[in-house]
């Protein structure tokens, strides 16, 4: 398998939920930027400016680096900025040695593999985000990786990581209605409510 091939396959979710996040990403217009998001803390400028610095907060997690202090990635023309960031972090996951390294986060001590899969959520979970925001359709955000990704957060994320929006990492799990979407029904699993 060639180098490429391993990367490939190495940050196959996190590409697929890159995918996603830039297709919402690209129907944004500018007078959306200071409309509110489903995340209560953020309005639209806030949320693409967050989802766009979190890949390269990844990487100096799982470098051990210090983050230099982010950019208003918003600001400028996102759609690069959000390509170079999931750049960046594919290259830093594809390293010789990141998915069995271990990082600390603060939601404690994880392998690389773990970290890469809380990062895919994110990028998945701020598309539908997003996508509400703007007022776009969710149901078509990559059902077979939000099935995926809902099934490793059903494992992972517990009520201790759970809280008010701004304080904690996720917010209390919302219900979904019958026969929603799996996109849907992971935002209502990661605090959504949909």
């Amino acid at each position: 398998m060639t180098a490429e091939g391993t990367t490939e396959v190495v940050t196959a979710a996190l590409d697929r939920a890159a995918s996603s996040t830039m297709e919402v990403l690209r129907l944004v217009r500018a007078e959306q930027m200071s409309a509110p998001t489903p995340c209560a803390s953020w309005d639209v400028h806030a949320l693409i400016n967050h989802f766009i610095g979190t890949p390269r907060w990844w990487v100096a997690v799982l470098e051990g680096t210090d983050q230099d202090p982010a950019p208003d990635y918003a600001a400028g023309d996102y759609a690069a900025a959000y390509e170079e960031s999931i750049r960046i972090a594919r290259a830093a996951f594809s390293a010789e040695g990141a998915m069995q390294r271990l990082v600390q986060t603060e939601m404690g001590e994880f392998p690389g593999a773990v970290l890469l899969g809380f990062a895919a959520t994110d990028q998945l979970a701020h598309a539908w985000d997003l996508a509400r925001a703007i007022g776009r359709p969710t149901a078509g955000l990559d059902p077979d990786l939000a099935e995926v990704l809902l099934a490793q957060a059903s494992m992972a994320i517990t009520d201790a990581y759970r809280g008010p929006d701004g304080v904690a990492v996720f917010g209390p799990e919302q219900p979904a209605p019958a026969g929603a979407a799996p996109a849907d029904r992971l935002a209502a699993f990661l605090g959504r409510s949909v």
